[in-house]
């Protein structure tokens, strides 16, 4: 136990408070103004200091005990009305980063507070065991003519960090991580743009109440070694409901790939939350075109949700739009994977030279050890543009965590393309639906799936395949199996008459006579 001043019960916050006396000392013995010396260890947890890989837990754990306090996120007031255009007008000097210049395979970036990004954020470099506090300058950023001016000298923290590395080719550093906003990240693989989301926890999605963000507010980065293909991200999650400590392990590549270790300290019994939540944005697509008067055949971030069940069974389940929010639960028990996808990588499917829907990353996670009873929860919000992330996709543990409690869980994610998880003999490649009947006052909806043989499996051995379509209510008729030689694979269409059902969940099975199952296809439909 550490001894300060003679005693040995002082909290790990007495301790940072003692050694912040003491750096704030040797700064103004060295000539340092007052003003300086106090915004170097202005921070209250990414602090200059002893740092170990128990740290934040500890932090965490400490910060449970007490009721959550709101962060403090005013800013000056050159700062708290930025418009968009201004903020974006804030730039960091690459020459400034992190590491700059010293020939390791990561770069650090910090990202300005202002317009929706007001909360401050502490950041801390670790290295040798020691963490040292990273306090804001000015002179970090270049600031454009749009931005009001005189920007403030003191400690302000950051709104956000970044990471940078020589993804896509060895003389230049992209970005390849970005951490602000809340709990949000995201990253990407190579050759790719960005697209959705991930957060650290998420609560009470789709509730009538509100939903709740948990935030994080501190980062510690370790240095990271050279000639190493991993850096490493700590972080302090802070929720009226909770609080966490989460260590990310960021190794760049196709697909990018994170080790997400995380302990829960919950203030209250936690009974709605989802673990490993992705956040992307789906807007229409040949299956869900209705009142759409866009140039563009589809557009989206994720086209579905893949799961692969704990007894192996793939589970595809197309996207939509809905006019209501609605939510789908796939119960499980401990999941092999499941996230949002991106599946169609094809420039025709989307016709957006800017948007690039095309480039956009899949995000597919596989948790670690047994994570028990539970479901993949799927929430789809209505939308009328493409600015709006709409889908979320996460895990709903079935137990409640109880309030003073601690639960620690761990995953992947990978960010990138398809996963090849349990392919089985066949994946469902498009989704497409319409009136069947248009002369009917209450017209029957044909569905049209496609689906392509995955790679190494010889479709002769197969034999012949068999199609079989349920459905929750309303009748199902004509199902029909024809081949597709335009992406050599096979489509299955049927007919649906919901007899005026508001809301019908299907299921579609496609067997062969010998060799796996193809994926399964879900979906819900909607008057």
């Amino acid at each position: 136990m550490d001894l300060i001043n003679g005693t040995a019960d002082a909290t790990r916050r007495d301790v940072l408070k003692t050694a912040a006396s003491a750096i704030t000392a040797v700064l103004l013995a060295s000539g340092v103004s007052p003003a300086l010396a106090q915004a170097a260890v202005q921070a209250n947890f990414a602090v200059t200091g002893r740092f170990t890989r128990s740290t934040v837990a500890e932090t965490a754990r400490e910060l449970a005990a007490s009721p959550f306090k709101p962060l403090d996120a005013s800013l000056p007031e050159v700062l708290a009305q930025l418009t968009y255009d201004q903020y974006r007008d804030i730039r960091f000097k690459p020459e400034m980063a992190v590491w700059a210049n010293t020939g390791l395979p990561f770069q650090m970036q910090l990202f300005h507070r202002g317009f929706y990004y007001k909360e401050p954020v502490e950041v801390a470099i670790v290295e040798n065991g020691e963490a040292q506090h990273l306090s804001y300058n000015p002179d970090m950023f270049s600031l454009g003519p749009l931005v009001p001016k005189p920007v403030p000298t003191e400690d302000i923290g950051f709104s956000g960090i970044r990471l940078h590395g020589p993804i896509n080719r060895p003389d230049y550093y992209d970005e390849i991580v970005v951490f602000q906003g809340a709990s949000y990240f995201r990253s990407l693989g190579k050759g790719q743009i960005y697209g959705l989301s991930a957060r650290a926890l998420a609560i009470k999605t789709g509730d009538p109440e509100g939903e709740e963000f948990p935030l994080f507010r501190a980062f510690w980065v370790e240095t990271p070694v050279a000639g190493s293909e991993t850096c490493v991200v700590h972080a302090l999650l802070d929720s009226p409901s909770a609080t966490g400590a989460y260590r990310f392990t960021v190794r760049p590549g196709m697909p990018t790939l994170m080790d997400v270790e995380a302990q829960l300290f919950p203030r209250v019994d936690l009974q709605r939350i989802g673990l490993a939540p992705g956040t992307s944005m789906f807007f229409f697509s040949p299956n869900g075109r209705e009142n759409v008067d866009d140039f563009r055949p589809q557009v989206h971030d994720s086209d579905g949700l893949l799961m692969v069940t704990g007894r192996g069974e793939r589970l595809w389940r197309p996207l939509a739009n809905p006019s209501d929010l609605q939510i789908s639960a796939f119960v499980d028990r401990s999941p092999r994977g499941f996230g949002l996808i991106q599946r169609d990588r094809d420039f025709e499917s989307y016709q957006d030279l800017e948007a690039a829907y095309e480039r956009r990353p899949s995000l597919f996670v596989e948790p670690v050890g047994d994570w028990g009873p539970g479901a993949v929860t799927l929430v789809e919000i209505p939308t009328n543009a493409e600015i709006h992330d709409n889908i979320v996709a996460f895990w709903s543990p079935q137990e409640t965590i109880p309030a003073g409690s601690e639960y620690s869980y761990a995953y992947r994610l990978a960010w990138g393309g398809e996963p090849g998880m349990a392919l089985g003999s066949a994946v469902v490649h498009a989704t497409r639906s319409g009136r069947a009947d248009i002369g009917q006052p209450t017209p029957e909806r044909l569905f049209v799936i496609d689906y392509t043989f995955a790679a190494g499996v010889d479709r002769a051995k197969l034999g012949a395949p068999k199609a079989t379509v349920n459905a929750s209510k309303g009748t199902i008729r004509n199902v029909v199996i024809h081949d597709n030689p335009a992406i050599q694979g096979l489509r299955v269409s049927f007919q649906l008459d919901p007899q005026n059902e508001p809301l019908i969940e299907l299921r579609a099975n496609l067997t062969f006579e010998t060799g796996a199952p193809a994926e399964t296809w879900v979906y819900r439909w909607t008057a």
